[in-house]
């Protein structure tokens, strides 16, 4: 699913960006639904940062959420990840294929406090030089 393929430094910031600019609209939008996808927008795009900075590039195929999502939750070490991006995707693909869902105010809140979160450990692991 992983492919080796070296990124600059200034990628790997784009790529973070990229999720920091979706946790933004997340927060801003007055509309739950519209606050779910750009949190899971947000969470994609910072699991694709992390592997990013590990020198992996995801390819497109089927699962590959999936795969980046464990790896995220693998590198960061924290398994938690792994299950509420897990309950994130299943909702996103129901609200896709089954004829759409309803995100309640209440969840939207819980996502985007789970993304902010997140987003801090990515931004830790991306750029804390760890001293030695």
């Amino acid at each position: 699913m992983f492919e080796k393929f070296t990124y600059s430094t200034g990628q790997i910031k784009r790529y973070y960006q990229a999720a920091t600019r979706d946790f933004f609209i997340a927060n801003k939008a007055d509309v739950a639904e519209v606050s779910f996808v750009f949190c899971f927008s947000a969470l994609i795009k910072a699991a694709i940062a992390v592997c990013a900075k590990n020198n992996l590039r995801v390819r497109a195929r089927v699962g590959h959420h999936n795969a980046l999502i464990q790896k995220l939750s693998d590198i960061l070490d924290d398994q938690a990840i792994e299950g509420v991006a897990s309950k994130m995707k299943k909702k996103r693909n129901r609200d896709l294929y089954d004829g759409g869902i309803i995100i309640s105010k209440k969840e939207a809140d819980f996502y985007k406090l789970f993304i902010k979160n997140l987003l801090k450990k990515v931004d830790m692991y991306l750029f804390s030089e760890k001293l030695l």
